[in-house]
């Protein structure tokens, strides 16, 4: 298992994997599955790791941060997004995908994570309190997709100690560097 920043020519793959979830699962309230140019403008943002997971050259998962809220005060703040090919859950890739992703965002200099996930799901919850996420609370049937109402549960983890003032974000590819990350 091979772990790298995505590149362009991985956004197929990377839309074919969360095509899935999105057609079949109430674990995104996406109800289109998003193109190969939407995740190539998320691979291409200079202020966010994207990660793939790659296993004899095809990519088998991926994880992602983007901005938690738009508003400058957050900009310590992100939102993580992490999806497997189905079949592979509980072997640990996705638990090397966003333990390398959090490496390097605390490198960047961001102080929270925060993870959204669809109820009930426990493999995405064990996966995030293994990685030292912790439960922020359940919003009660927040999404209706599949004929069914979901409730969410939002996660968090504290990336680095809070100081007066924060430092600046650095962009993931200097962080990425900086950790020797391949890519």
């Amino acid at each position: 298992m091979l772990l790298r920043p995505a590149v362009l020519a991985d956004a197929p793959a990377i839309a074919g994997i969360y095509a899935h979830y999105v057609r079949s699962t109430v674990i995104t309230f996406a109800t289109e599955a998003p193109k190969a140019e939407d995740f190539a403008h998320k691979i291409a943002d200079p202020r966010y790791p994207f990660l793939v997971a790659e296993d004899a050259g095809a990519v088998v998962g991926f994880v992602y941060a983007a901005s938690f809220r738009e508003k400058e005060a957050y900009r310590w703040d992100v939102e993580l997004t992490i999806y497997l090919t189905p079949g592979l859950e509980g072997r640990g890739t996705g638990r090397a995908l966003l333990e390398a992703c959090l490496r390097i965002l605390t490198a960047q200099g961001y102080l929270n994570a925060y993870s959204c996930i669809t109820l009930p799901n426990g493999r995405s919850v064990g996966l995030h309190e293994k990685c030292g996420f912790t439960n922020l609370g359940v919003f009660p049937k927040t999404g209706y997709k599949l004929g069914q109402w979901c409730d969410v549960v939002w996660m968090a983890r504290q990336l680095a100690p809070y100081t007066e003032p924060p430092r600046e974000v650095i962009p993931a590819k200097a962080a990425m560097t900086a950790l020797c990350f391949p890519g």
